[in-house]
């Protein structure tokens, strides 16, 4: 396949009055054209300023991107300048955010909104453009077009609004999508009608994606592959089959652990990660995680570990995996849903799919 983004031990850090926080810490990944990749982790691991600094909507300052590469198309987005940009954003990378009626302009009709993407970057005339939205708004699965596209924001429910966001969008279409939590605010049902619309359309227009959430049942649903992110690193990469039937960093395995199981076989309580993530203008010495695995070696809290390649997709950053560390299982309920697949995964994004 071919690359599209390719993303080398990128750093972010921004100033604070505390000091220095690290946000992003060396991450380096590969988005391929016409696959979704998904970035999961807890609030604060770094994958929505990761997101962000694709696009250069990180504000600088506070923020600063401190070293690295993003190469999209063998051009770096690091040393464009704010007018390059322009021309980058909106038609070659676009963005889903997380809340719509904050990204939304409430006091712009809908339809020009939507126009308005497509008169900048496809120098289209205003009458075209107003039909082109009309177009997007039918495609996206909003009914009767021609009427809401004169509408306003607040009138359209959440459901619909995020519709709205995914048609501005994919007005330039753009050769990469990033979507950033996109259905975290909307109800199951919806959420389902909205991952169903992304896929449909990615298949239409072969747009590469990359999926920003916290929920394991929504990457099932969409991802072709998963990058596990933990205190601004990447510590577990893989296809989803490889991350879901055979994880192998610990944090990966309480990720799986604490997702909610429909099976009343399960434990009485939800599964936790203890502790709590890192204070990042400080980070700790060796494994970020160290304090909070059970599984941890003395060297996790003294050395970095370095990555191991398990297949030829599959890479985690984990020195259990170091030919002298101590043979380790996952815990047994993750075992437990490894096995019962589809049984734990699939049954979430049925419930999804309702």
């Amino acid at each position: 396949m071919e690359k599209l983004l390719e993303v080398k031990d990128l750093q972010i850090s921004f100033q604070t009055y505390g000091g220095d926080v690290q946000a992003v810490r060396g991450v380096s990944f590969d988005v391929f054209k016409g696959e979704t990749l998904a970035i999961v982790g807890e609030s604060g691991s770094g994958k929505s300023v990761t997101a962000q600094s694709l696009m250069k909507l990180i504000p600088m300052p506070p923020g600063k991107i401190i070293g690295g590469q993003i190469l999209f198309e063998g051009e770096d987005i690091v040393t464009k300048t704010e007018k390059e940009m322009e021309h980058i954003r909106g038609k070659e990378i676009s963005m889903i955010f997380q809340d719509p009626m904050t990204s939304l302009n409430p006091t712009m009709r809908v339809g020009k909104q939507i126009a308005e993407v497509l008169i900048k970057h496809q120098n289209m005339p205003k009458a075209d453009a107003k039909k082109r939205a009309v177009e997007l708004l039918h495609q996206v699965g909003i009914p009767m077009p021609e009427t809401r596209v004169k509408q306003y924001p607040h009138e359209f429910s959440g459901g619909m609004r995020q519709r709205v966001m995914i048609a501005i969008a994919l007005a330039a279409n753009p050769k990469l999508l990033i979507a950033d939590e996109p259905t975290t605010a909307l109800d199951v049902t919806i959420q389902a009608q909205i991952l169903e619309l992304m896929k449909k359309l990615q298949k239409q227009t072969n747009t590469s994606i990359i999926f920003i959430t916290h929920d394991l049942g929504v990457v099932a649903n969409v991802a072709d592959r998963v990058a596990v992110m933990y205190a601004g690193k990447i510590v577990e990469t893989g296809t989803v089959d490889e991350i879901f039937y055979d994880p192998r960093h610990p944090y990966t395995w309480g990720l799986l652990a604490s997702m909610p199981s429909l099976e009343s076989s399960d434990h009485g309580e939800l599964a936790a990660i203890p502790g709590t993530p890192p204070d990042l203008t400080n980070p700790p010495q060796g494994d970020a995680f160290a304090p909070r695995n059970q599984y941890s070696l003395a060297i996790d809290f003294v050395k970095e570990p370095p990555i191991y390649q398990i297949s030829e997709t599959h890479f985690v950053r984990s020195w259990l995996l170091h030919p002298n560390a101590p043979k380790v299982e996952p815990p047994e309920i993750v075992k437990k849903r490894m096995r019962k697949l589809p049984s734990s995964f699939e049954q979430a994004i049925l419930v999804k799919e309702a």
